[in-house]
């Protein structure tokens, strides 16, 4: 049989219960605080509108300012090589050597024959000493002495004619060494001792490459071309190139070249293939750290109009689409697609999706969602703006 419990134990218990109650109550609102989600600090910029020099980049290919096909003048084999691929040589430093036994012989032989002509004309200078007298006197008729000074005339003839013949020779005895005719570095050799050249040989022997100035050639399409002649003032477009400013050459490893180009000239038509039109600047080449065959980008300066300025870092990339995330109200983020019209360095010229004064989180957009509420820190654009203004 149970007992109901007495009045006086109830009494005992009620003060235990509700002290259990209220701790319990207390703990959780204690734990509820302990797991709310902290509101984060995060940088916020606002946004600004400027103009802006950016730089359109174009690939080139580079040729020393003469580029000089080194060909044989004379058929022989080559006997000797005196240089190597990518020597640097001065004018006058002989470079290959053809086997020149069959010029000299020629050489000697038209020596010989040379004296020959001249004992012939020593002759006829004799006989015309001899006969004059004797017509002057009468002795004998003037027709021998004109036949005399004929024969004359004929042994002064055959002298020049052996003389000439000693000259050429001379000259093809030269060819036989084949020397740099001006100051520059040696491209590819293609041929080899023993290898019989000539002049009807397809390859040069090899390219001689002044390297006192380079060539950078490179090409606009027809769409660049229209705003590089809305850019610059003049009534041609040699004028409008004498208005560029100097140029930058960007070497295969990223690195720029220490010394400015400039642009000198461009291509009278478009190539109907390509659709793009040939430029060429010009650098100078003190120490030969360019060569013929290099490739790199020119730097065009491009003057843009006023666009609103977008860090790269403050935007994040989905879907082909660029986001940033805009301050609205109450400090809560929305993410906003925006319309880039170019890209300078590490930030982007915005034509659409945000305007000036506009405020956008400036880092730390990859941990947000739209609709997160944020503690913005605002920052100053002009800190973290390095764009070059006009």
């Amino acid at each position: 049989m149970t007992r109901k419990p007495t009045k006086w134990l109830l009494l005992l218990i009620a003060p235990i219960l509700s002290a259990v109650i209220i701790y319990s109550c207390t703990s959780s609102s204690a734990a509820n605080a302990d797991n709310a989600p902290m509101i984060p600090s995060l940088p916020v910029i606002a946004l600004q509108q400027m103009a802006a020099t950016v730089y359109q980049e174009y690939s080139a290919s580079l040729e020393g300012s003469k580029d000089i096909e080194i060909r044989p003048q004379v058929e022989g084999y080559i006997e000797k090589i005196f240089v190597d691929e990518g020597a640097r040589v001065h004018k006058g430093q002989i470079l290959f050597k053809i086997n020149d036994r069959t010029y000299r012989e020629q050489l000697n032989n038209a020596k010989a024959n040379l004296q020959t002509a001249k004992a012939n004309l020593t002759t006829a200078e004799i006989n015309v000493s001899k006969i004059k007298p004797l017509v002057e006197n009468n002795i004998v008729s003037d027709v021998q002495l004109k036949s005399a000074q004929a024969a004359y005339n004929a042994a002064v003839a055959q002298v020049a004619q052996a003389e000439a013949l000693v000259r050429n020779a001379a000259i093809n005895l030269s060819y036989t060494l084949v020397t740099a005719p001006t100051d520059g570095y040696i491209g590819r050799i293609p041929m080899k001792t023993g290898s019989l050249v000539g002049m009807n040989t397809i390859e040069p022997l090899t390219v001689l490459s002044e390297l006192k100035t380079v060539y950078a050639y490179f090409s606009l399409s027809e769409n660049d071309f229209l705003r590089f002649k809305e850019q610059y003032a003049g009534n041609s477009v040699e004028e409008k190139i004498k208005q560029m400013p100097p140029v930058d050459l960007v070497l295969p490893d990223g690195s720029v070249y220490p010394l400015k180009g400039k642009v000198e000239i461009v291509s009278g038509q478009f190539n109907n293939t390509t659709g793009s039109i040939s430029f060429r600047a010009e650098f100078p080449n003190p120490n030969g750290q360019l060569r013929s065959g290099n490739t790199g980008k020119i730097r065009l300066p491009l003057l843009l109009p006023a666009s609103v300025v977008v860090p790269q870092e403050a935007t994040y990339d989905m879907q082909d689409k660029t986001f940033a995330f805009i301050v609205a109200d109450s400090n809560k983020v929305a993410s906003v697609p925006i319309t880039i019209s170019t890209k300078t360095g590490n930030y982007y010229l915005v034509a659409k999706g945000v305007k000036a004064g506009d405020k956008i989180v400036f880092s730390g957009v990859d941990k947000l969602q739209d609709g997160n509420v944020i503690q913005p820190q605002l920052i100053s654009m002009d800190s973290i703006l390095k764009i070059k203004p006009l």
